[in-house]
């Protein structure tokens, strides 16, 4: 479905697998940051003929203002061919120098703290990038519930992603050590510094062996 925002004009699609049914929600505009009511409720032929996006009764927002207005409760939609990048980080500081150097690049951040908010991000949304501590919430790599879920999706929405792992024991740009923990980049924190110019050379070596994975792919009538 497409929402467009009354506050500034931007025009957001959003999956409909993913949009609550029959309920009236609160999203917030990847541009202005102000919240917009998107009512999912079935609507009369009359109604059905007209806009996607309907404004909610008067009723069902003094329903909404009764609520609890936790960030968290607040579902984000990002406009169409915007870039998402995932950056979680046990401090501020640190999850701050990668916002910088993700910025520059062109990518649209969203910072959490924690397992849980990451893995409840990655259900809403497609991210292009994905990076990580080594021990987040210390919790060591090979019990992580991130590289858990990471693991067990499918390979054509895992393929999509490019996983970055950020640790003290990680040689910057190590294939094999990547390899073997399933991600595409280690970079040592030392080197955080050097995100971009080293995470561009990544991407770049990325997205040349995926075009010729899926070449490859397309002459074998796979894809």
């Amino acid at each position: 479905m497409e929402v467009t925002c009354k506050h500034c004009g931007a025009t957001l699609r959003i999956p409909d697998d993913r949009v609550p049914k029959e309920q009236v929600i609160s999203a917030r505009c990847s541009r202005c940051r102000e919240k917009i009511e998107i009512d999912t409720r079935a609507k009369s032929g009359k109604e059905r003929r007209g806009s996607s996006f309907q404004e909610p009764s008067s009723a069902s927002v003094a329903s909404k203002r009764d609520q609890p207005d936790a960030e968290d409760e607040v579902l984000e939609y990002y406009e169409e061919g915007v870039r998402l990048a995932l950056v979680m980080g046990d401090t501020e500081e640190q999850r701050d120098k990668i916002e910088k150097h993700l910025d520059a690049m062109g990518f649209r951040c969203v910072l959490v703290d924690e397992t849980r908010k990451g893995i409840g991000k990655m259900r809403l949304h497609h991210f292009d990038l994905v990076i990580l501590p080594e021990d987040l919430g210390g919790v060591p790599l090979d019990q992580s519930p991130i590289i858990h879920f990471l693991n067990h999706l499918s390979m054509s929405v895992r393929r999509q992603m490019f996983v970055v792992i950020v640790g003290e024991n990680f040689r910057t740009m190590d294939e094999m050590m990547a390899f073997s923990l399933s991600v595409d980049l280690v970079v040592n924190t030392k080197d955080l510094g050097r995100l971009s110019m080293v995470a561009q050379r990544a991407l770049a070596q990325h997205e040349r062996f995926y075009k010729v994975f899926m070449e490859i792919y397309r002459e074998m009538g796979k894809a």
